[in-house]
């Protein structure tokens, strides 16, 4: 992937519906560019364009952060054991004690119990297992896109796609859960094919879709491996933080246009925060400079993310992603 590439990825990971024409505009690139360019990278699974569900807002399930220590030799084997579970959203090899992490949503808390206790730890090479739930999200990974974008770039693209206020609406209507299942499948599946598929006219289907996104009960994803976009350094950091420090300090990191993702957990280490950066040197220097002023953080826990499996239920092949056919 050249400069361009990869800009027009994190363009994508802004505003991942938008037109090839609008963004085009916001690149100032030609829009056939732009079209060609990203039409190839999502042939070759360089990026693909899903959605995901507001887990607390939909019902969707109970997300949780999941460690796995497994026996020397069955790291791979257990992680695509993991990796086909559909109450699995993303799997990783981790440096560090515990060999792989798994971001589950099971859809209720009597699942997650059965999750953990037997079904993962029947799985062989499983040795140990210690799971965080989710209390807040701060950032998901849906909210990110790579920083290789100006602030008038990213701007531009945001009008594309306004935000609307996120409204006390929660639950998902059967119209609204077929519509989800497509755009879940695929993210840019244009209006008149939902139309077509669910019998619907272009302006209901339209509506619909938008009132979904609007209400941000379903986010649109980009995802690309953030290697392939220069940022071959991702690390999952495990904070301790004083309570009374908490909200704040995950805001604050939330905001970091290298912060992937942040999340309040159950736990010793309250704060789960996933980093992506070029080089080892720029870890350090994000844990010095962004992290070490932080007074409300007292102690810190960091794994590298060697391998991704799964990502958003999206299994990997390397460092592409696989078509999504669920």
């Amino acid at each position: 992937m050249d400069v361009l590439d990869r800009r027009l990825v994190a363009a994508l990971q802004v505003s991942p519906r938008a037109s090839w024409g609008e963004l085009g505009r916001a690149l100032g690139e030609h829009e056939r560019t732009v079209a060609r360019r990203l039409l190839r990278l999502m042939a070759e699974g360089v990026v693909r364009v899903t959605a995901i569900h507001d887990d607390a807002r939909t019902g969707g399930g109970l997300p949780a952060h999941l460690h796995v220590q497994v026996r020397p030799g069955t790291a791979q084997t257990v992680a695509r054991a993991l990796s086909e579970r559909s109450d699995i959203r993303a799997v990783f090899a981790l440096t560090g004690a515990l060999d792989l992490g798994c971001e589950l949503v099971p859809p209720s808390r009597e699942h997650l119990h059965d999750l953990v206790s037997a079904q993962i730890s029947a799985i062989d090479g499983v040795v140990q297992t210690q799971t965080q739930v989710v209390l807040h999200t701060f950032r998901t990974v849906a909210d990110w896109h790579a920083p290789l974008l100006t602030d008038e770039e990213v701007a531009r693209l945001r009008r594309a796609t306004p935000a609307a206020p996120l409204p006390d609406v929660d639950g998902l209507s059967p119209l609204e859960k077929k519509i989800a299942r497509l755009l879940v499948t695929d993210g840019r599946i244009p209006v008149a094919a939902v139309a077509e598929r669910l019998g619907l006219s272009q302006p209901t289907a339209r509506r619909r879709i938008v009132s979904l996104l609007e209400r941000r009960l379903l986010l649109l994803r980009a995802e690309a491996e953030p290697a392939l976009l220069g940022l071959a350094v991702e690390a999952q950091l495990w904070l301790k933080v004083r309570p009374n420090g908490l909200d704040r300090t995950g805001r604050t990191l939330a905001a970091h246009p290298h912060v992937r993702y942040c999340a309040a957990t159950t736990g010793t280490h309250r704060l789960v925060v996933q980093v992506a950066v070029a080089h080892e040197s720029a870890l350090h220097g994000f844990l010095s400079d962004v992290v070490g002023p932080l007074d409300e953080v007292t102690d810190l826990d960091v794994t590298l993310i060697t391998r991704a499996y799964k990502r958003g239920h999206l299994r990997k092949s390397g460092l592409l992603t696989m078509e999504n056919r669920s």
